[in-house]
C-alpha cells in the first residue's frame, strides 16, 4: 500500500484533485468526512464540544450546529486549538482504521488521505510516502468562496487566514498542482502526477517515510 497525502488550503481546488484520484483508482479517505462522522450524535467527541463551547450548539436532533461552531472559533486561535484539540484525535483513529481496512483489501493500493489541515495537525498523522499540495492565489480562493459558498468576503478571508500559509504548504510538498487555471488544466496535471504515483517504489518509499525522509529527499 502506498500513502499519500492531499492538502491544500481551503476553496484551493483539492477536492477537484481528489475526485479525479479516484476516477484514476486511488482510494480516497477524505479527513473531512471524518470530521463529520466523529461529531455525530452520541460521540465522546460531541459531548466534549459541548462541554467546551456551550450546549446551544446541539441541535434539537442531537446534532452539531457546524456553522454556529465555526463562528465562535475561525479566526480566533486559541478556540480553533481547543477544537483541534478535541477532534483531531477521534479523526487520527477513525482515519488509521480506514487506511489500515484499505491495505487489507488491497496491498498495492494508492491511498490518498485528503486533509486539509495536514499542517495544522499538532503532529503528522501518519508516515506518508508522498504529499501533494493543491494550490491557488489567494484572490481565486476568495471569490470562489464568494461565488460557490455564498460568504462574504470578510468571511472568506477570515477562513483562509485561520489555516496554514500558502508558503507553509508549499514547504511540505513533493509535488504541487496549479489549479488557478481551467478545470481541465487542472485534471491534466492530476493525469500525470497518476503516472508518478503509479511509479513509487515499494519498499523502500514506505522505509524512507517510517524515518521520516522522503526517497525523492534523501
Amino acid at each position: 500500500m502506498h500513502l499519500v497525502a492531499l492538502t491544500g488550503g481551503i476553496a484551493s481546488g483539492k477536492s477537484t484533485v481528489a475526485a479525479r484520484l479516484a476516477e484514476h483508482g486511488a482510494v480516497i479517505v477524505d479527513a473531512d468526512k471524518l470530521a463529520r462522522e466523529v461529531v455525530e450524535p452520541g460521540t465522546e467527541a460531541l459531548r466534549q464540544l459541548s462541554d467546551t463551547f456551550g450546549a446551544d450548539l446541539i441541535r434539537p436532533d442531537g446534532s452539531l450546529d457546524r456553522p454556529a461552531l465555526g463562528k465562535r472559533v475561525f479566526g480566533q486561535p486559541a478556540q480553533l486549538q481547543k477544537l483541534n484539540d478535541i477532534t483531531h484525535p477521534a479523526v487520527h483513529r477513525l482515519g488509521l482504521e480506514r487506511i489500515t481496512a484499505a491495505g487489507a483489501a488491497d496491498p498495492e493500493a494508492i491511498v490518498v488521505y485528503d486533509v486539509p489541515l495536514l499542517l495544522e495537525a499538532t503532529r503528522r498523522p501518519y508516515d506518508f510516502e508522498f504529499v501533494i499540495v493543491v494550490s491557488a492565489e489567494e484572490e481565486t480562493r476568495v471569490r470562489r468562496l464568494i461565488e460557490l459558498r455564498g460568504m462574504s468576503e470578510v468571511d472568506a478571508r477570515s477562513r483562509i487566514g485561520s489555516q496554514a500559509t500558502e508558503a507553509e504548504r508549499l514547504a511540505v510538498a513533493d509535488t504541487v498542482i496549479d489549479s488557478n487555471g481551467t478545470l481541465g488544466e487542472t485534471r491534466a496535471q492530476v493525469d500525470a502526477l497518476w503516472e508518478t504515483l503509479k511509479a513509487l517504489p515499494g519498499t523502500g518509499a514506505r522505509s524512507a517515510a517510517a524515518s521520516g525522509t522522503r526517497p525523492d529527499r534523501a
